[in-house]
C-alpha cells in the first residue's frame, strides 16, 4: 500500500516538472500573447485561372497567387486559410472583417467606405498584354479602344493614368469581351498574360492572338485596412515575402502556366466537333426534308395555285386586284415620302373589239398592254388587271414630261395595235388619275383611291374624248414640285446651286455689326430662285433636311476658318431643324467634330433652335442643348413668341440667347397692346439674365422702340438684307452700321 502511494506521488512530481519545463521553452512572443503559427485568412477571387481558381476535384483554392501567398505566409510563421471573396469588388471586401488580407492589389486603394489601406511587398510582376483578332493592325496606343472585364476596374484606372488617350470599355464576362472584339466594338482586349494562357485554350478562341510585347506590368500584392493590426500583419508578411527566392517564384509560375488547366464545357465540344455534328445534322435534315417533301409537295402546289389565282391575272400575268392591294400597301409603307399617283384605265368600246375582231384579238390587245406597261415600270411601281379591259397602275411622280412619255411609250403603241396589223381599228383609252395625298400614306385604302380614279376616268369617258383627266390636279402640281425638290437636292448641293447667304446682325446702341445668321438660297435648275419657305418644309416631310443642314453647317465652318486666317474673326448663327435632333443623330458631337476639323472656337457658332421644336421633342432637345452648351457653343431659342408655350419653355430650357420674333409689331391687331407685350417680353428676358436679339426689324420706329426698351441687338431688312458670301466678306465685325 505504501509502495502504491509512493508510485502515485512520483507520477505527480514528474508531471509537475514537465509542466514547469515546458514554460522554459516557450518563445517570448508566445508569452506576450502571440503564437508562433497564427492563422491568416486570405480573401481571393476564384475566377481568374491560373492565378486563383478552385480545384475541380478537391474544391480547394489553388493557383499561382495561392501558392505564392502560402509560401510567403509560411515563411512568416502564418498558417494561411484561403476563402473566396463574396463581395463584387476588392474595395468592398476590404471593409469585411472576415478577411485578414485581400488579394490581389497593385497598390494601396481606399476601401468602399473610404478607409485607407496598406499593401504588402510585391510577390511577383504580372505582365498585361493585348489580345487581337487574327492579324488585325492596331492603331497607336493613344488612339486605342480596349475592352476589359468589369472586375478589372482598378486596373482600368491604372491604364487610364498611364495612357490618357486610351478608351476603355468594361464588360461583365469574357465572352462579352470577345464578342465586342469580333464585332469591331473594341480594337483589342487587355488582361494579364497568365490568364490569357488559360483563356486562349478555349477552342473557339483559336483566332485570337496575344501581342508579343507587354503593354505594362503590375505588382501583385496583398492588402488590408491601414490599422495597427493591419500594419502588424503586413510587416510580418513582408518578412516572409522577402524570404522567397526568385527561383521559388518562377517555379510556381512555370508549374501552373505549363499545365492544360482549361476544361471543356458542352459548348467547347460542340465547337470542336461542329463539322461532324453539322454533317450529321445535314444528313438527318435531308432525310427529314425528303420524307416531308413528298407529303407536302402536293399541298404546296395546291396552295401556290390558289395564291396565283388570287394574286395574279391568268391572262396577262399581271397582278390581280387582290395582289394589287397588297403590293400598293407594301410600296406606300416602304416609301412614305415619295410622290405617287394611281390611275384607272379603260378601253373604250372594248366589247365592239371582241365582237368584231374576235375574243382572241381582244386578249392579244390586253397582253400587249401588259407587256408595254411592264417595260416602262420600275420595281417601286405596280400594275394590275382589275377586270376585263380595266387596268390599275401605281406610278411614281417624277418629271413634267412623264405623262407624255407614258402616252408615247405605252398608250400610242396600244392605240395603233390593230392599225400596225393592217386592221383599221384605232384603240381609244380613257385614264383617270388620282394623286395621293399625305393622308393616303397614313390611312392606306387602295379601293377608295381607285374609286376616286374611276370618277376621273368616267368624266373623260362621258366626254367622248380620249386621253386622261386628274381627280385632284392641284395635288398633282404639288406632287411634281415635291419630286423636283427631292430629286434635285443631291445634285444641287454638289453643283453649287444651293448657296449659303449671310444676314448681318447689329448692336443698334453701339452702331456696330456683331455677327450674322446663315441662310439658304437655291438657284433651282427648273424652278428658278427658291427661298427657304419654298423647300424647307418639303425636305422636312421627306426626311432630307439633315442633308441640307449638314451642307450649310460645313459651308459656314469653312467660311469662318477662311475669315480667321485673314484676321477677320466672326460669329455666325446657324439653324437646326427640329428633325435634326433625334436619338440617332448626335448633334452635339457633329458640331464638335466640325469645329475640330476647321480649327474654330465653339463661341463662333451660335446654334439656333426654334421654340416650337422644344415643345414637340422637349426631352431630347433639352439634353442636346445642355451638351452643346457644355462644349462651349452658344444656343439660341429662335422665333421666341411665335408659339404658345414660350413662357413654359423659358423655365425648362437652358439657352444663352433669346431670338425675339417681332410678329407682334408687324402683324395686325391693337398696336399699343403689341408694344406692351414686346416690352414685357424684353423686360422678362433681361430679368432672367439671358441675352436677346430681335429679328425682323424693318423700320426705324421698330428699331428705336426696341432700343428704348433695352433690346440693342437686332437683325432685319432695316439694316441689311441677306447677301451672298462675296458681298458679306466686304464688311467686318465691328464695322459701323450702314442703314439702308
Amino acid at each position: 500500500m505504501k509502495t502504491k502511494r509512493l508510485y502515485k506521488t512520483g507520477r505527480i512530481a514528474i508531471a509537475c516538472m514537465i509542466f514547469v519545463m515546458s514554460f522554459a521553452f516557450i518563445p517570448a512572443n508566445a508569452v506576450s500573447g502571440e503564437t508562433e503559427e497564427a492563422a491568416l485568412v486570405v480573401g481571393i477571387p476564384v475566377d481568374r485561372c491560373p492565378i486563383f481558381y478552385e480545384d475541380p476535384v478537391t474544391g480547394e483554392a489553388v493557383g499561382i497567387g495561392v501558392d505564392l501567398m502560402r509560401s510567403a505566409a509560411q515563411e512568416a510563421g502564418f498558417t494561411p486559410v484561403f476563402r473566396p471573396i463574396g463581395e463584387e469588388t476588392l474595395k468592398e471586401a476590404l471593409d469585411h472583417p472576415e478577411y485578414d488580407v485581400i488579394m490581389p492589389f497593385g497598390s494601396d486603394i481606399p476601401s468602399a467606405s473610404g478607409k485607407p489601406s496598406i499593401v504588402s511587398d510585391n510577390l511577383m510582376q504580372t505582365p498585361f498584354t493585348l489580345v487581337t483578332e487574327g492579324s488585325r493592325i492596331l492603331p497607336p496606343l493613344n488612339h486605342l479602344h480596349v475592352g476589359m472585364l468589369a472586375s478589372q476596374a482598378g486596373v482600368a484606372e491604372t491604364v487610364r493614368e498611364s495612357y490618357p488617350g486610351v478608351e476603355i470599355s468594361l464588360y461583365e464576362t469574357m465572352p462579352d469581351c470577345v464578342r465586342a472584339l469580333r464585332s469591331g466594338g473594341v480594337d483589342a482586349l487587355l488582361y494579364n498574360s497568365y490568364v490569357w494562357n488559360y483563356v486562349l485554350q478555349k477552342p473557339s478562341y483559336g483566332d485570337l492572338v496575344v501581342q508579343p510585347s507587354a503593354m505594362f506590368s503590375m505588382d501583385f500584392r496583398a492588402g488590408t485596412l491601414n490599422t495597427p493590426e493591419g500594419q502588424a500583419v503586413i510587416e510580418r508578411l513582408n518578412q516572409g515575402i522577402a524570404a522567397l527566392t526568385e527561383h521559388q517564384r518562377q517555379a510556381i509560375i512555370l508549374d501552373y502556366t505549363s499545365r492544360k488547366l482549361y476544361r471543356y464545357d458542352f459548348s467547347d465540344y460542340l465547337y470542336q466537333y461542329r463539322l461532324i455534328l453539322l454533317a450529321g445534322l445535314i444528313i438527318i435534315a435531308l432525310v427529314i426534308v425528303i420524307a416531308v417533301q413528298r407529303v407536302r409537295s402536293e399541298q404546296k402546289l395546291h396552295e401556290q395555285t390558289i395564291q396565283q389565282m388570287m394574286d395574279k391575272d391568268p391572262l396577262t400575268g399581271l397582278l390581280s386586284m387582290n395582289g394589287f392591294r397588297k403590293r400598293v400597301e407594301e410600296l406606300l409603307r416602304a416609301h412614305p415620302d415619295t410622290p405617287y399617283f394611281l390611275s384607272y384605265n379603260n378601253i373604250r368600246d372594248f366589247k365592239y373589239i371582241n365582237d368584231s375582231l374576235g375574243r382572241d384579238a381582244g386578249n392579244a390587245l390586253l397582253k400587249f398592254w401588259a407587256e408595254k406597261s411592264l417595260e416602262n415600270l420600275s420595281e417601286e411601281e405596280a400594275i394590275a388587271r382589275v377586270d376585263a379591259d380595266h387596268f390599275a397602275v401605281l406610278r411614281l411622280i417624277t418629271v413634267d414630261e412623264q405623262m407624255r412619255e407614258d402616252e408615247r411609250n405605252v398608250f400610242l403603241p396600244i392605240q395603233n395595235f390593230f392599225i400596225n396589223q393592217g386592221i383599221e381599228t384605232r384603240v381609244q383609252i380613257c385614264s383617270g388619275i388620282y394623286v395621293l395625298t399625305p393622308k393616303d400614306f397614313k390611312e392606306i385604302d387602295v379601293d377608295h383611291m381607285l374609286d376616286l380614279a374611276r370618277v376621273a376616268e368616267k368624266r373623260i369617258r362621258d366626254s367622248r374624248k380620249g386621253a386622261f383627266q386628274f381627280y385632284n390636279p392641284e395635288q398633282w402640281k404639288k406632287g411634281k414640285r415635291i419630286a423636283e425638290i427631292i430629286n434635285y437636292l443631291p445634285e444641287a448641293i454638289s453643283s453649287g446651286d444651293i448657296r449659303v447667304w449671310y444676314q448681318p446682325q447689329v448692336d443698334y446702341e453701339k452702331g456696330q455689326i456683331i455677327g450674322a445668321e446663315a441662310l439658304c438660297r437655291w438657284d433651282h435648275t427648273k424652278l428658278g430662285w427658291l427661298y427657304p419657305f419654298d423647300f424647307i418644309a418639303t425636305l422636312e416631310e421627306a426626311g432630307l433636311i439633315f442633308d441640307l443642314d449638314c451642307f450649310v453647317w460645313e459651308t459656314v465652318c469653312k467660311d469662318l476658318h477662311r475669315w480667321n486666317a485673314s484676321g477677320n474673326r466672326r460669329s455666325v448663327s446657324v439653324n437646326v431643324s427640329r428633325d435634326d435632333i433625334r436619338k440617332d443623330y448626335d448633334i452635339a458631337e457633329h458640331f464638335y467634330r466640325l469645329i475640330q476639323t476647321y480649327d474654330l472656337a465653339p463661341d463662333q457658332l451660335h446654334i439656333e433652335i426654334t421654340e416650337t421644336a422644344y415643345v414637340e421633342n422637349s426631352e431630347i432637345l433639352i439634353d442636346a442643348t445642355e451638351r452643346l452648351r457644355a462644349m462651349g457653343f452658344l444656343v439660341e431659342m429662335d422665333d421666341f413668341g411665335s408659339g404658345y408655350s414660350s413662357l413654359h419653355m423659358l423655365k425648362e430650357v437652358p439657352v444663352d440667347r433669346i431670338k425675339l420674333d417681332l410678329h407682334f409689331l408687324t402683324s395686325s391687331g391693337d398696336a399699343e397692346k403689341s408694344r406692351t407685350i414686346v416690352s414685357c417680353m424684353v423686360q422678362m428676358i433681361r430679368m432672367l439674365g439671358m441675352e436677346m436679339i430681335a429679328e425682323g426689324v424693318e423700320t426705324a420706329e421698330q428699331a428705336a422702340f426696341l432700343k428704348d426698351k433695352g433690346c440693342f441687338e437686332m437683325q432685319g431688312y432695316y439694316f441689311y438684307k441677306p447677301m451672298p458670301v462675296e458681298e458679306f466678306e466686304k464688311i467686318k465685325t465691328g464695322d459701323p452700321i450702314d442703314i439702308h
